[in-house]
């Protein structure tokens, strides 16, 4: 696949430990997470915002590149989920595909969209399933906790405590896990090349404007580039202010997307006009702008997964959150299971 190609070239061009790296590289995956995390607001658990979640979440956000190389089909079914290629007028792939609009509900349903218009889903990317398949998996953590944490402080029976507590903490540790992935993912979908099908130089493709068509341009600018001039301070100050009133994950999933797709021919532009050559500081903004994008929108998935989770439930029996958390449910069964 055209694609994966993209990996090997930010393999030597990431000028970091030796990872396997297919968006950003390890910089710019790592001040995602930790900007994201450094933003979380008071009213979230106190846990996500030690020194030592923070630096966690910097680390695991890397690990879904560090998952390449383990085979068939783990690698073609993961290594899609990093990007989406849209063209020009935001279909995905070319003219059959349809916009990011009308995705359907379900990835089954795209693919199968994709295969009838005849495209390649392994071609075309599955990036905005991947970003919301992840925040409806963090809600599900954050669900759980809030009735482990309640149920730990009102728990009498000392046994059943201690198993609050120890899941708890067990909890704790898959969240951060899960935020890690989610903000790669997130990540990705803040770098042009990952929703673009000009994601290797410009292509095959009309080129009026004449840009370039080297093979490097993906993995030195997300890689070595970056590496060089990312900031985690001057990502903080150009992180955009919190969007959260009447948060869609879908809708919100579609506008961010669309929004790095315009960023395309900006990079190209820039690039052509020398902007990112170390001694321009045009460049060393563009990408600090991008990762703060990036940063700013992984808190926003972070908050409002944590807002949902207040109206879930969760085991079975089912117990409403809200009701564990108001102490007029005990949700003992519904955690420790009833065989």
């Amino acid at each position: 696949m055209k694609r994966l190609a993209i990996a090997a070239l930010a393999l030597v061009a990431v000028a970091a430990p030796a990872v396997t790296v297919t968006a950003w590289g390890n910089t710019g995956h790592r001040l995602i997470g930790v900007a994201a995390m450094r933003a979380l607001p008071d009213d979230l658990p106190a846990f996500l915002r030690t020194p030592a979640a923070i630096a966690d979440v910097g680390e695991l956000a890397r690990e879904p590149d560090r998952w390449k190389g383990a085979g068939q089909p783990h690698d073609r079914e993961r290594d899609t989920a990093h990007f989406v290629d849209l063209d020009d007028q935001g279909r995905v792939y070319d003219q059959r595909g349809m916009s990011l609009n009308d995705l359907p509900r379900l990835k089954s349903e795209y693919d199968a969209a994709l295969t009838k218009a005849g495209l390649d889903v392994n071609d075309a990317g599955y990036l905005p399933y991947a970003m919301m398949d992840a925040w409806q998996q963090l809600g599900r953590d954050f669900a759980y906790w809030r009735v482990l944490n309640a149920a730990e402080k009102r728990e009498t029976n000392m046994e059943r405590q201690a198993w609050y507590r120890a899941d708890r903490i067990r909890r704790e540790a898959l969240i951060l896990r899960d935020i890690g992935v989610m903000g790669h993912y997130v990540g990705d979908g803040s770098q042009p090349h990952h929703t673009s099908i000009h994601y290797n130089g410009w292509g095959d493709f009309p080129n009026p404007e004449g840009f370039t068509n080297s093979r490097q341009t993906h993995a030195v600018f997300e890689g070595e580039f970056t590496n060089r001039v990312a900031r985690l301070d001057a990502v903080e100050a150009a992180m955009p202010a919190a969007r959260l009133d009447g948060f869609d994950v879908k809708a919100r999933t579609v506008s961010y997307l669309t929004t790095t797709l315009g960023t395309v021919i900006p990079f190209y532009r820039l690039e052509k006009a020398g902007g990112f050559r170390d001694a321009d500081p045009r460049g060393a903004a563009f990408v600090n702008e991008r990762l703060a994008a990036g940063a700013g929108e992984l808190r926003d998935f972070i908050v409002s997964a944590w807002t949902a989770s207040a109206s879930a439930s969760i085991g079975w029996p089912a117990v409403k959150v809200a009701e564990v958390e108001a102490g007029t449910a005990d949700p003992w069964i519904a955690m420790v299971g009833e065989d």
